[in-house]
């Protein structure tokens, strides 16, 4: 046994006999054989010790006065008693009539038959005692034992459990190295082939350029046959300062890098290291998108990028801008509010089914089409600007043929014209301009799964900006990236220097400068109105104009018509036209602001006037 301690141990052993001592130092057999002993003796004994009797009997008989002896008592047992109370019976006075039964023993007397019984009970008690003992030691020593055991058992499972997991664990390492070893091997193989692919396409590549090379010397030969030195000279200064301004006909953005894509022209020109913004040409005739941070420049480059559109010939730009205002949008099709932007979305889709139907029809081949498009005039650009917050604003608006308790707005409708803007307006040119702050697909339009289409349909412009080391905020650096539809490569652009924010994109010889133009004093005095004085009334300022221009007086006759005291442009703005012509939110808040500038009704909320009752 383990004790605790020394104390523990005296204790223990000075509760034990030595004959414990000597049993408990037995091996299991022996300890075995002395319990069986101890039990045969105490059987033994018991046995010896249950039969017979102890002491002598003295049987005796009464005589009753008829001379006869009665030797049992009506339970038909004898009488009998031992010899010490026969003797004290006597000498208290026996009565006369009690004799000694003759048929028992000698004259009554029968000796004893085991006279030892006490020992031998005594001897049966001791045996099975002694046995019981030693059945308690051998039980306490076994639940000890026990304990042990099952301490024992665990850690077996637990060392064959821990071999079981080392053995896998190899098992699993092997294989995990195998498969290594595999894909290294397969890595191996495959850089081997695309090491001669790349090879191949250089040496094919190249062999081209030598062509190309030989016979543009040759034609170049013949160009300036007969030509003087002075000649050649200013014919070839001639043909470096001649530009592409769009890519026309069947020209791709692949035929400006690929000198094997068959274009007319000149075309096939692209981003030339001599030229530093060659590369604003690609954006002008391909879908493109612009992104960057805070502060990178997206909307002045946008602006640059549209006003290369509008000297190439682009006379349609619509520009989709939530926020914009028509003064610093001059010379473009400004289409501004985010109701407006889905109307003008879901027109843009049905002028490409209208289009596309029309080609199908037309017997034109490609080529043709699209030149019959400029010829007509109808080729148009469309600027999607701050497209990040497009999704979270705008939703399907309600065809006109449709009943209102059966319409439901398609939630992927900024999907589905995204999609459609990139992949099937380049032949209708119909051609956008995405101006985000990722080119995430959750940030553009939440249209998850299509980078892959955005990677080959999209020319990709990365604007990157700078911190101030003193106001510590974003800025342009000047620089960028660029990425061809289809490649994965992006190519280190720099960005034109700009002094000032392009507003003007009308091509009037006239205009001389850039700048916003000049805020008479009514439109002032409605500015103080708007911002610092909405809580009085119009009539409050000092000289307010009285009368209203011709555009606000029909917008007041019409309110007035139509019986309206509470006005809301975003109600009446579908219905109010004139002519036939119908105008945008921030043209009709004007004339609403003349409206209430002449005392003629009151602000009671962005966009709502109050009508005073006359």
């Amino acid at each position: 046994m383990n004790y605790l301690t020394d104390k523990h141990k005296q204790l223990s052993e000075s509760q034990q006999s030595g004959l414990m001592l000597w049993f408990g130092r037995l091996p299991m057999d022996k300890k075995a054989v002395a319990i069986g002993l101890s039990l045969t003796v105490g059987i033994s004994s018991a046995a010896m010790a249950w039969q017979g009797t102890s002491s002598d009997r003295i049987y005796f008989c009464v005589k009753t006065p008829k001379k006869t002896l009665v030797c049992q008592d009506k339970d038909n047992r004898p009488f009998r008693m031992t010899p010490f109370y026969w003797e004290q019976w006597q000498l208290e006075g026996m009565p006369s009539q009690v004799v000694r039964d003759p048929a028992m023993g000698v004259n009554g007397l029968v000796k004893a038959t085991n006279p030892y019984k006490p020992l031998w009970a005594f001897g049966g008690f001791l045996g099975f005692a002694l046995a019981g003992w030693m059945l308690r030691h051998c039980q306490f020593e076994e639940k000890q034992r026990a304990v042990f055991e099952d301490i024992a058992q665990k850690r077996d499972a637990a060392k064959a459990e821990m071999a079981a997991r080392s053995e896998l664990l190899e098992s699993y390492r092997d294989v995990a190295i195998a498969e290594v070893q595999l894909q290294a091997d397969l890595d191996l193989v495959a850089n081997d082939r695309t090491v001669d692919i790349q090879k191949a396409e250089i040496y094919a590549h190249t062999e081209i350029e030598v062509t190309q090379m030989e016979a543009s010397e040759a034609i170049f030969e013949a160009q300036t046959a007969g030509m003087t030195e002075e000649q050649k000279a200013e014919y070839i200064k001639q043909l470096r300062e001649m530009k592409t301004p769009y890519l026309q006909g069947s020209q791709t953005l692949q035929g400006t890098i690929d000198p094997n894509d068959k274009v007319t022209g000149a075309d096939s020109q692209a981003i030339a290291p001599t030229e530093k913004y060659r590369w604003i040409n690609n954006t002008i005739g391909y879908p493109t998108l612009i992104f960057g941070g805070m502060g990178a420049g997206k909307s002045w480059t946008t602006r640059e990028i549209i006003w290369h559109k509008r000297k190439a010939g682009w006379n349609q730009i619509f520009v989709l801008d939530p926020h914009g205002t028509e003064v610093e949008w001059r010379g473009v099709n400004l289409i501004t509010g985010y109701r407006e932007i889905a109307d003008f979305m879901q027109w843009y889709m049905g002028e490409m089914r209208r289009r596309y139907k029309a080609y199908r029809e037309s017997g034109m081949v490609e080529e043709q089409w699209t030149q019959h498009l400029r010829d007509t005039n109808q080729h148009f650009c469309v600027v999607a600007e701050e497209f990040t917050t497009w999704t979270d604003n705008i939703t399907e608006p309600m065809p006109d043929d449709c009943e209102d308790e059966k319409w439901k707005p398609d939630p992927d409708f900024i999907g589905k014209w995204f999609r459609c803007a990139m992949t099937e307006s380049r032949k209708q040119l119909m051609i956008p301009l995405f101006v985000a702050h990722d080119r995430t697909m959750e940030i553009l339009a939440k249209a998850k799964g299509l980078s892959k289409l955005r990677d080959a349909a999209l020319l990709e412009v990365e604007l990157i900006a700078t911190i101030d080391p003193i106001t510590t905020e974003a800025k342009a650096s000047g620089q960028g990236k660029i990425k061809l539809p289809g490649h994965g490569q992006w190519i280190d652009i720099e960005l034109p220097k700009l002094d000032q924010k392009r507003i003007d994109f009308r091509l009037d010889e006239s205009r001389t400068v850039n700048e916003p133009p000049t805020i008479d004093k009514a439109t002032l005095e409605r500015i103080y109105e708007l911002e610092f004085n909405l809580d009085s009334k119009a009539g409050d300022t000092q000289d307010a104009p009285n009368k209203l221009s011709p555009m606000a007086q029909k917008l007041y006759e019409y309110l007035t018509r139509t019986e309206r005291i509470e006005a809301d442009v975003r109600e009446f703005k579908g219905n109010f036209k004139v002519n036939g012509e119908r105008f945008s939110v921030e043209q009709i808040k004007g004339w609403m602001y003349e409206i209430v500038g002449a005392g003629k009704a009151d602000w009671i909320a962005e966009g709502v006037i109050k009508l005073n009752q006359i």
